[in-house]
Order: C-alpha cells, then sequence, then structure tokens
C-alpha cells in the first residue's frame, strides 16, 4: 500500500458513522435503502460517507436498477492489516532502550 492510500483509509475510518457502516457491511452485502433505516442521517449524508468509504476502496458498490448495493473489499482491508501488523512488529524496537523517545 502506498501511505497515500493508508492516510486515506485512516481518515475514512476517524469517523463514527462510517466505522458503523463498515461493520454493518461486515455482515453481508446491504442496500443503500438498509443502511439507511440503521442510520439516523440523510439519504445525501449517507451517499457522502459511503463516497468516502468507495474512493478508498474499503468498500464495493454495484448498481441493479435504481438499487445501490454495499459491501466490504476484504482485499484492501487484508493489505490495511498487513500494515497495522508490520507497525506491531516493530513495537520491540520502539520499546528498545536505543530509542531517544524513552530518554525523555
Amino acid at each position: 500500500m502506498t501511505e497515500r492510500e493508508i492516510t486515506r483509509i485512516c481518515k475514512a475510518l476517524s469517523d463514527e458513522n462510517r466505522v458503523k457502516i463498515i461493520h454493518f457491511l461486515t455482515n453481508s452485502e446491504l442496500c443503500a435503502c438498509k443502511l439507511l433505516e440503521e442510520f439516523n442521517i440523510g439519504q445525501s449524508t449517507l451517499s457522502h460517507h459511503m463516497k468516502i468509504l468507495t474512493d478508498c476502496d474499503l468498500v464495493n458498490f454495484r448498481k441493479d436498477g435504481k438499487w445501490v448495493y454495499y459491501s466490504i473489499n476484504c482485499q484492501k482491508f487484508s493489505e490495511f492489516k498487513t500494515f497495522i501488523e508490520d507497525i506491531s512488529s516493530k513495537k520491540n524496537y520502539l520499546s528498545s532502550s536505543n530509542c531517544e523517545c524513552n530518554s525523555r
């Protein structure tokens, strides 16, 4: 993943409603109308959130007539997970006594 992709994902996940949307989508693909039933937001607000989630590729969408269906992009989440795990694996380096941060 590029730094730009990581930044876009972090920004997308910094909103509580978008995290809740991701949570709902982990169970199954959902129509936008079903997502609206779960939130106390208007259609334009949901569209805004979904645009952010689809632009950073965390969420896929498909159109079926006038309906839009959303689902999790498992591949992108897997890539992001790898990035997070890579950071976590470096924690031993950061906690070493050689780190200047620890001497303050």
